[in-house]
């Protein structure tokens, strides 16, 4: 059986881990400590795929190993962070998932393949979507089917978004308003919210009524 590396800290990808685990010999990493090149070197991997991970790649590990990250564009389309958002915000309806070999510049490297992934539901949903799609781009690289190339185009970048980007109050449409809490609506992710007086409204659970949207609230008293 071929060797593998998973790095990610994330449970939604404790799936990904064993259904891979049944073809291949996989590893699991969880965290940056544990990411080192020794440890690398002692289990020899064919590949070390990063489905999802916030933290810098020593410069070693990419010199030494096939380094494969997934990136939720059309690369050289939305290079940079929280690319789920970014796409949503834009209107994007659907998009590829680019696996690319990790080089030290963010989201430069060639690319294996491309997959396609649509951006319906919620932020949960979508990457629930995304870790089947990963699974199969891992399957057909480890067996050869992911030929390197070049990205071709021009250079779109992101910019990472912070929790304040969620903030509610200076939307214009419902449509909107809906996506803005879909695309937060994952495990870690800070929700979109509002805020008044003494307290922040956060919104999960989304949906289109008519020409409204209905949400589930929560009500966080504010500190002082």
């Amino acid at each position: 059986m071929k060797n593998i590396v998973i790095a990610s800290p994330h449970s939604l990808h404790d799936q990904l881990e064993i259904e891979l685990g049944v073809t291949f010999t996989v590893t699991r990493i969880k965290s940056r400590e544990a990411l080192t090149a020794e440890y690398l070197k002692a289990l020899n991997p064919s590949y070390v795929f990063f489905p999802h991970w916030s933290w810098i790649i020593p410069d070693e590990i990419l010199t030494d190993f096939q380094c494969v990250i997934f990136h939720m564009t059309d690369l050289p389309y939305g290079r940079g962070g929280s690319p789920l958002q970014n796409l949503i915000v834009r209107g994007k309806k659907a998009t590829v998932i680019s696996a690319i070999k990790c080089v030290k510049e963010l989201d430069a490297g060639p690319i294996y393949l491309k997959m396609p992934l649509t951006l319906d539901g919620t932020a949960k949903e979508i990457l629930d979507r995304a870790s089947t799609v990963i699974q199969q781009m891992i399957f057909k690289i480890v067996e050869g089917c992911g030929e390197l190339k070049d990205q071709l185009g021009d250079v779109v970048s992101f910019k990472r978004r912070v929790s304040d980007d969620g903030d509610l109050s200076h939307l214009e449409t419902t449509n909107q308003i809906y996506d803005y809490i879909r695309m937060l609506d994952a495990d870690n992710y800070p929700c979109a919210f509002i805020e008044i007086d003494n307290f922040r409204l956060e919104f999960t659970s989304a949906k289109h009524v008519g020409e409204t949207v209905e949400a589930v609230v929560k009500f966080h008293r504010r500190d002082k």
